[in-house]
């Protein structure tokens, strides 16, 4: 498992997001404090609000592709 912290701007860059996420085909979620969400959501990570860092849980040993699409939504 790895964890990243992302950040989202708007309501465009979620659905950015979810679009480079959904060709993975292993699991991941995203969760600030107690809510956790399907990080392959558009709802359910908007549940999490804006302008927020949030924690990206990528289950997959590899996922270097993954960070290098994302990159622009990682949270310094």
């Amino acid at each position: 498992m790895n964890k990243l912290n992302v950040k989202f701007k708007d309501p465009k860059e979620v659905a950015d997001f979810v679009t480079l996420v959904e060709k993975y085909p292993f699991a991941m979620d995203l969760s600030r404090g107690s809510i956790v969400v399907d990080a392959k959501s558009l709802l359910g990570i908007m549940v999490l609000g804006f302008d927020q860092v949030v924690c990206l849980n990528v289950y997959a040993d590899e996922c270097d592709q993954l960070c290098q699409d994302i990159r622009k939504f990682i949270a310094a």
